[in-house]
């Protein structure tokens, strides 16, 4: 009911807070924002080209998630629930936003070298997001969405509304570009005779 008894919940019952958000407890609400704020956003970032961006997507990202919080099945993993969410609001914030086009993906059709396994393995994966962030977004969204959040190319193909062969294209050459770009900021990994070899390799 509208005017009925507010319902209470216990920080410590993670059901009980859910019951009460969908209650409508703002106090709740503003509980299981404050517990997923660094996680969610963490996420958002990811996807968007600054703070300000990732923001905007976290709190459309919330209300989505306050407006569906009675569909949630506690047989699985609240975090995972929110995660879909989150990234699933990204992407359609990146594909309203139309942040690709042919111009700008043309930019980088230059060849790179192999996607080599053995000089990623040698930093973290903090790092390696860092640099992700580098590449266009057309190319990092389906390396992230392909290798982090473990989609294959036809979900990434119908998340991003393009076709599985494009999605395969691009992640091959975010691949390149991701090596490309740990090169110049992790050049001593690299032997001297790499580039050389790589670009051989690729003739092959």
């Amino acid at each position: 009911m509208l005017f009925g008894r507010k319902i209470s919940f216990n920080e410590n019952d993670f059901e009980s807070v859910l019951t009460a958000c969908i209650a409508g407890n703002s106090q709740a609400q503003r509980y299981l924002y404050k517990q997923f704020f660094s996680y969610s956003k963490s996420i958002c970032l990811r996807y968007t080209s600054n703070t300000e961006e990732a923001e905007e997507v976290l709190n459309e990202a919330f209300l989505k998630v306050f407006n569906n919080l009675a569909k949630y099945d506690p047989a699985h993993p609240f975090k995972a629930w929110l995660r879909t969410i989150m990234v699933n609001t990204a992407i359609s914030h990146y594909r309203k936003n139309k942040r690709y086009n042919e111009d700008t993906v043309a930019l980088e059709d230059a060849p790179y070298p192999r996607f080599e396994e053995d000089i990623v393995s040698r930093i973290t994966a903090d790092e390696i997001l860092q640099i992700i962030q580098q590449i266009k977004p057309v190319y990092k969204n389906v390396f992230l969405l392909y290798v982090v959040e473990g989609y294959n190319h036809r979900e990434i193909a119908d998340l991003l509304q393009i076709n599985e062969a494009t999605v395969r294209s691009h992640y091959v050459r975010a691949r390149a570009r991701l090596q490309h770009l740990i090169k110049q900021n992790y050049p001593h990994l690299f032997p001297s005779d790499w580039a050389v070899k790589a670009f051989k390799g690729n003739e092959n």
